[in-house]
């Protein structure tokens, strides 16, 4: 069997896909790419068991059809310097023996039979749902969420992106059980609920693969599995199951104290006085008034403090709140309007964050809890 494809198509597929491969495999074969040959086009296919991830490259030319596996270590550095050139492979079917030649140069190694190779679980068409959205607005709505997720083994079902395509919007929301963040989406809605929690790893995977002008991306799931299409890939991973958290019923709808101030202001004053706060606890004092805002952190093992005064817009009653630094920092720095809102009850309920312009068609909030004060 012999095809010649381009070499940096060839690489930038096999780098995509390499980020689905773990570095410590259960199953020999799963350090390999699966390489399919057919109809003049070449699938290349990389997993881990769990998410498996399909790209499909037009050949420039072709002789017969097959399936082999090649070690991805050795594809990926003998591509990775090669500048753009055709590359010619010749497969002898029977021994598994690999010849790629280029311009100057030839590399010799042995592939693997592909028939240990698994396959992903199809998305049956029975109970299944279908959601395609922009792939800009799915890489915004995952940036702000992956931050949220929690790492439980507990509580797996908090170890993901939830999907939840009501009768108003599609909300994508993820928590900690201490921070929360959810995004309506109002473009894509359904009388017919259903809901899907996507891991981590497939979650990042999409949010740094995706670009922002890669087209729609279709999600096809049921309540195992989901397959998700966009360009000319196929993601294929297993969903978490169990019961997502009533998030709605955590996100308080009376908090009367309305702070409004820069964002990128609040950020670098954060930036700079938690290295004041104590390791353990990162504590920032938040104290209101009318006004203004002044941030206090200390450390009282090593006797370092640090304050600073912010001017703000704040209508409420004055107040002294505190918050995990860093998880704010979060927060602001995934958020990326100009101005952003905190809406405050006291000091032991949770505070809300949202930014002062709306994305349009898009209704952005986070959630974070308020720590205990020692005064």
């Amino acid at each position: 069997m012999r095809f010649t494809l381009s070499s940096t198509a060839l690489s930038s597929c096999l780098n995509t896909l390499s980020r689905v491969i773990n570095s410590k495999n259960s199953l020999p074969i799963l350090d390999c790419f699966l390489f399919q040959v057919s109809d003049g086009l070449l699938s290349i296919t990389a997993s881990d068991s769990e998410n498996i991830m399909q790209s499909t490259l037009k050949l420039d030319s072709a002789e017969g059809d097959g399936n082999f596996a090649i070690p991805s270590r050795t594809i990926l550095d003998a591509v990775k310097e090669l500048p753009e050139q055709p590359l010619n492979f010749e497969i002898d079917m029977d021994t598994f023996n690999i010849k790629v030649t280029y311009l100057n140069g030839l590399y010799s190694f042995t592939a693997q039979s592909a028939e240990e190779y698994p396959h992903a679980q199809k998305v049956d068409s029975e109970d299944t749902t279908t959601i395609t959205l922009d792939a800009g607005i799915l890489v915004d709505n995952l940036t702000r969420s992956l931050f949220a997720t929690a790492d439980d083994e507990l509580r797996p079902v908090m170890n993901g992106v939830y999907f939840d395509l009501t009768a108003e919007s599609l909300n994508i929301v993820s928590s900690d059980g201490h921070k929360l963040v959810r995004n309506k989406f109002y473009g894509i809605k359904s009388d017919a609920p259903s809901a899907f929690i996507l891991p981590k790893k497939p979650s990042t995977l999409l949010k740094n693969i995706l670009g922002r002008d890669s087209g729609d991306v279709t999600i096809r799931f049921n309540g195992h599995n989901s397959e998700i299409k966009f360009n000319n890939s196929i993601l294929n991973c297993r969903l978490i199951e169990g019961r997502y958290p009533n998030y709605n019923s955590v996100i308080p709808n009376d908090n009367p104290n309305k702070l409004t101030i820069d964002r990128k202001s609040l950020l670098s004053a954060l930036r700079r006085v938690i290295p004041f706060a104590s390791e353990s606890s990162e504590l920032v004092r938040f104290q209101l008034g009318n006004g203004k805002l002044e941030l206090n952190s200390e450390d009282l093992d090593f006797a370092t403090s640090a304050k600073e005064q912010l001017s703000c817009d704040y209508s409420g009653q004055s107040m002294s709140i505190g918050f995990k630094g860093t998880s704010l920092q979060e927060i602001l720095t995934n958020l990326e309007s100009d101005e952003i809102i905190m809406e405050l009850a006291d000091p032991s309920r949770a505070g809300i964050v949202y930014p002062a312009t709306q994305p349009e068609n898009s209704e952005i909030l986070m959630l974070l809890m308020p720590m205990l004060l020692n005064d």
